[in-house]
């Protein structure tokens, strides 16, 4: 362990803003012991409906409020230290992670468009969350555009990008309310965007950069690329494009005014921004090529180090030193897993049996394919390996005696066949799998995790923190303090891992094997032309809301 002189008496800090909370962690640089730690909720959430004016918002959008991120450095920080009894003067870095792709259109200096007085009532110039949906369209037109052109950069991706990334997001924004686009002198990362915020200076990470904004060997695409998709559009790589930062590198200082909001020192070094799937990679210590990281909560995404670049089909991504210098970074993901999980809880289980506690006890009694269904995890659309978040869920096997908690297993169980379709593209395209390692909040369902390793046919490792994504900011914080010379000395010396917890039963998983054949059947189907009934049925389904969104708008005005 090679820290710096008095560095191993120090602290450091993770925040990890998710999907409806951010988290703040307080570490020990020296052995990453976890001393204390506070969640705040954001106060607006996912804005889905309406913005917090009344203005109603189509489907498929999802936004979130930029100052619902500055309360977490206000409460969350200073609540974490006050737990953890440290000296607020012993901590010696702070780091930063977030849901991806989230993004927003700021003005030269930070400001955020939607804090624009008068653009506030427009919804593109708030911040749009990773599971804004409604720019599959304009990720379709890239993607076409770039098979057409051959782009090169196209099969880093898998063959598409996705709705979720920058691009898609800003040519959205472009064709459906121009002014708001033209007005965005930047478009940037939330991630990189609360960094600029904690240190005043304006930076962009190698890891959001390359996945989420088509960052490769070295460039963005083309201004040819971008005005053969909308003459307007040749100025997005400007609004992107910033100091690029490697993951670890120290982006500036804590300034005064964020000091004030968080209760650390001023002047303390501020890791460059990372997104909460990759920054857990060195909390599992996962950072050496082969080791899989399956981060687990309202979503999942899988992500791995290799030691070449390949094209895998359907990939989010392969970037070089996107998970941690010196190697190709690889990012996989499900759109929905414990989201699913807890739609059927609140919407479709029946009283006595709606929680996840009592589903759980009930379908963990049942043998391998008992329930007799098979079900499709797409019901927030598919990120790996079909790319298209147009797609629905699916069950097939529905009787008159299906019971609920039939149903709970076979959802859970159609995430794991998700996640081995996932694995098994990386091994056909020669990127070793050789070990899983399970982090995030649904590690604590030992029914689920013994699933994942029957589907797989493989052991699990189980991260051993609960905070992996926080930890992971606080270790990254850790070296861009100069506490350690690189991210891998780091992770050995403050990550945690529980080794083969669930190792898979041989009966139960050759059983698996035979439901896994009829999944890949219907994923093959309805994923990939066979039948496109999801796809008529959105559209059909889109039309009817957007009718009924055009008369609740002008209900609305007439009110206003």
């Amino acid at each position: 362990m090679n820290h710096v002189d008095g560095a191993g008496d120090g602290y450091v800090v993770g925040v990890d803003f998710g999907t409806l909370s951010g988290r703040a962690l307080v570490v020990r640089v020296r052995d990453g012991a976890e001393l204390g730690t506070a969640v705040h909720e954001y106060g607006d959430g996912v804005i889905s409906a309406a913005l917090p004016g009344g203005q109603p918002l189509p489907p498929d959008w999802a936004l979130q409020n930029p100052q619902d991120y500055r309360d977490v450095l206000r409460h969350a920080v200073p609540a974490a230290l006050a737990a953890a009894g440290v000296d607020p003067a012993q901590v010696i870095g702070i780091g930063i992670d977030f849901t991806s792709c989230t993004v927003l259109p700021t003005l030269a200096d930070g400001t955020p468009l939607c804090e624009v007085p008068e653009l506030r009532e427009r919804p593109h110039s708030w911040v749009k969350l990773w599971k804004h949906h409604a720019a599959q369209a304009d990720a379709d037109r890239i993607n076409a555009l770039a098979h057409e052109r051959g782009e090169p950069w196209i099969g880093r991706y898998g063959g598409k990008i996705s709705a979720e990334w920058q691009f898609a997001k800003g040519l959205q924004i472009l064709r459906e309310d121009p002014e708001v686009y033209h007005r965005a002198e930047r478009f940037i990362e939330a991630t990189d965007w609360i960094v600029w915020e904690l240190c005043g200076t304006e930076t962009r990470n190698i890891c959001t950069a390359g996945y989420k904004g088509i960052r490769q060997d070295g460039r963005y695409p083309c201004i040819d690329f971008l005005t053969a998709l909308d003459p307007a559009f040749g100025d997005f790589v400007a609004k992107l494009d910033g100091p690029l930062l490697p993951l670890g590198a120290r982006a500036g200082a804590l300034t005064a005014r964020a000091a004030g909001w968080t209760g650390l020192p001023e002047g303390i070094a501020v890791a460059a921004g990372n997104v909460d799937a990759h920054v857990t990679a060195a909390a599992a210590q996962a950072v050496q090529p082969g080791r899989l990281v399956a981060i687990m909560g309202t979503s999942t995404c899988h992500v791995v180090n290799g030691t070449r670049p390949a094209s895998v089909a359907g990939m989010c991504g392969v970037v070089d030193g996107g998970i941690s210098p010196g190697s190709w970074g690889y990012e996989a993901g499900q759109s929905g897993v414990g989201d699913i999980f807890g739609w059927f809880v609140a919407q479709a289980a029946p009283a006595g049996v709606a929680s996840h506690e009592r589903l759980t006890e009930l379908a963990a009694a049942q043998p391998v394919g008992a329930h007799g269904l098979i079900a499709l995890d797409w019901w927030n659309g598919n990120r790996s390996l079909l790319v298209n978040h147009d797609l629905s869920g699916m069950i097939v096997g529905l009787t008159l005696a299906t019971r609920p908690e039939d149903v709970y297993r076979a959802l859970l169980e159609s995430t794991a066949y998700g996640t081995r379709m996932i694995i098994e593209a990386f091994a056909a395209a020669g990127v070793a799998v050789d070990d899983l390692v399970i982090a995030g909040g649904l590690t604590s369902n030992d029914l689920l995790m013994q699933i994942y390793a029957d589907v797989t046919n493989r052991p699990l490792n189980i991260i051993a923190s609960a905070q992996g994504p926080a930890l992971g900011s606080a270790i990254h914080a850790a070296v861009a303090a100069g506490a350690y010379p690189t991210i891998e000395e780091a992770s050995q010396a403050m990550g945690r891992v529980h080794e083969a917890v669930h190792r898979p039963d041989p009966e139960r998983a050759r059983a698996y094997d035979a439901l896994y054949a009829e999944y890949r059947r219907l994923h093959d189907h309805f994923g990939r032309g066979g039948n496109d009934v999801m796809l008529r049925l959105r559209a059909i389904r889109n039309a009817a809301l957007d009718t009924t969104a055009g008369r609740t708008e002008t209900l609305w005005e007439m009110v206003g």
